[in-house]
Formats: C-alpha cells, structure tokens, sequence
C-alpha cells in the first residue's frame, strides 16, 4: 500500500547524494522540493557534474569529506564505481550509525560493498530510469517504490527507507517490501531479457531479416523498431490483453500464433541468463570487464554506431524533426 506522509523523519538528518547521473540529480531535487533542507552533492575532483549540480543550487563536496558529515549517504553513482567509492572515500571517514541507501540491491547481492555491522544498510529503490523519477514528480506522480533492510544497526531503517521514498515521489504511488537479492535478481534479468537486451535483438534480428527479404530499410525500421513506443505506451496503459484488443485482429491472430514458438525458442537462453545472474557469474563478468577498461563494451558501441539500423533511424529521426 502506498505510504505517504513521513518526509518528517528525514528533517533533522544530513543527506549526501554521491552521484549526479539521472538518478542523483533526480533524487536531490525530488528531496529539495518535498521540503528536505540538508542536502549536499558528493562528487570526485574534475567531476564533469559539478557544474550542473551547482547550477541547480546544491552545495558540492568531495566524497570523503560528506562520508565523515552525512547521517545518510545515498549512493547513486553507478554500480560499477561502487567498491572504489566505498573502499577509498566512504570507509576510511564514515561514522557509526550512518544509513547506506542504495537504489539497486547490485552492489551489496554481489560484494562489490561489505559495510561494518554499524551502519544501517537499506535499499530504496523507485522502479524506472533515473529521469523518469524526476519526470513522474513533477507531474505529481511518481514510481512504485521499494524498500529492503540489509543490516539495521539504529533499528530505524525501515522508516528511513520508507521516508526516503515518500520524498522521491513513490509515495504517491505504493511503497512495498522486498529483499536486495530480489531486487537485483529481477532488475537484472528485467533487463537483459526483455526491456534492453531482449527487445534490441528481436527489433535487430527482424529488421535484418526484412532489409534481406528486399524490403527498404526504412519500412522495415518503422515496422520494427519505431513502432515500439506505441505498443510499450499501451501495455503501460492497458496490460497486455488490454493492449491486444487496442490492436487490429489481424495483427493479434499473428502475435498469438507466434508467441508460444518464441517462448519456447528463448527458454533455454533465458534460463541460461536467470543462472548466470543468480550465481553472482554475469556480476563477475561486468565487474572484470570494467575492471579491464571495458574493451568489449568500447567495440560493441562502435559496432552498433556503424550498423544499417542505426542509420536508417538517424534519417527517420532527422525527418521527423523537421516536421514537429
């Protein structure tokens, strides 16, 4: 059920936003304009955000220096920096009694973080992109939260967890309990079977089979790819059936007639996934990845930058803008 109206409980507590990616930037200002006071931006020397976060009127600090000031650090730089910022700021100058607020259960389900038992640990996560948190509270919404307790040194975790979401906008929605492992387990694999990885490949491998079957790019690009949104904003809106019957019987007939040959196609690479992510393997593969300088990651964006695919939705991009 929704929880709403205990902001109060952050009041009289110092915050530190390390992070000021989509997800700092949204959660500060989301903080800031639910009447949260003390809120300071931690950030590394040459830090390409100082600007923008000074720019929006926030007090920038150095990581280190907020770790020794804060009662609450939330940790919003990306996952990937988490052990550094964690071993070589936030350890050698916290305190006893500190929240860890993390918006992803990623980093202490896989040990990139082990805090001392003295700290509360808890995850507040708003499930969407980072500058849809933003978007949704301006609009006077938000996104469903949840919350999970690590480690709860002060026995006050659960009403910091909650409070925090309460003032990023969740709290107009629903606040409801989960685990790290959960959160991590479902994030994760959210987002490489369907939502990134999963809808990517299929929109690739149909585009590429059309270009092939002579149809011109740019109709197989608009059938495959643009039209996306469309059927993304329905399900949103209606849920699958509902989005069914949004759609011509034609297009419903072929969708059902193709969708259990599908499944059973991608069972055995999706249960492959689902192990790969449970096992902390996928975690160990990113984390020596990053930790190598991210070479494959490097070619696979330029490879995907020189692709049909790519070029063909730049031209169809360009014209619509022209048009708007």
């Amino acid at each position: 059920m929704a929880f709403t109206g205990e902001t109060n409980a952050l009041d009289s507590r110092k915050i530190a936003i390390i992070g000021y990616g989509n997800h700092g930037r949204s959660h500060a200002l989301n903080l800031r304009d639910s009447g949260i006071k003390s809120i300071k931006i931690g950030l590394r020397a040459g830090s390409p955000s100082i600007a923008k976060a000074k720019s929006d009127g926030f007090d920038v600090q150095t990581v280190a220096a907020l770790a020794g000031w804060a009662d609450i650090l939330s940790i919003l730089a990306a996952d990937e920096a988490h052990a550094s910022i964690w071993a070589d700021d936030i350890a050698p100058n916290r305190h006893a009694g500190q929240t860890l607020i993390f918006c992803h259960g990623y980093s202490i389900q896989y040990g990139l973080v082990e805090p001392t038992p003295d700290v509360n640990v808890v995850l507040a996560a708003a499930k969407g992109p980072g500058g849809a948190v933003r978007t949704e509270y301006e609009k006077g919404g938000g996104l469903i939260g949840y919350w999970a307790i690590h480690q709860d040194a002060t026995g006050e975790s659960e009403t910091i967890a909650r409070a925090y979401l309460d003032a990023i906008g969740s709290g107009r929605v629903g606040i409801f309990q989960t685990t790290f492992e959960e959160e991590a387990i479902s994030d994760l694999f959210g987002e490489q079977a369907v939502l990134v990885g999963g809808m990517v490949a299929l929109a690739k491998a149909s585009f590429d089979r059309l270009t092939a079957a002579g149809i011109s790019p740019r109709m197989a690009y608009i059938d495959c790819v643009h039209e996306l949104k469309y059927l993304a904003d329905l399900i949103q809106a209606r849920g699958i059936e509902g989005m069914y019957d949004a759609i011509s019987d034609t297009a419903e007939f072929g969708a059902r007639l193709v969708e259990p040959r599908l499944t059973q196609a991608l069972g055995a690479d999706f249960d492959r996934l689902l192990v790969d992510i449970k096992t902390g393997q996928f975690a160990k593969d990113w984390n020596g990845e990053h930790a190598n300088g991210a070479p494959r990651m490097a070619r696979w964006r330029e490879d995907g930058k020189a692709q049909s695919i790519e070029k063909t939705g730049a031209e169809l991009r360009e014209r619509l803008k022209m048009r708007t």
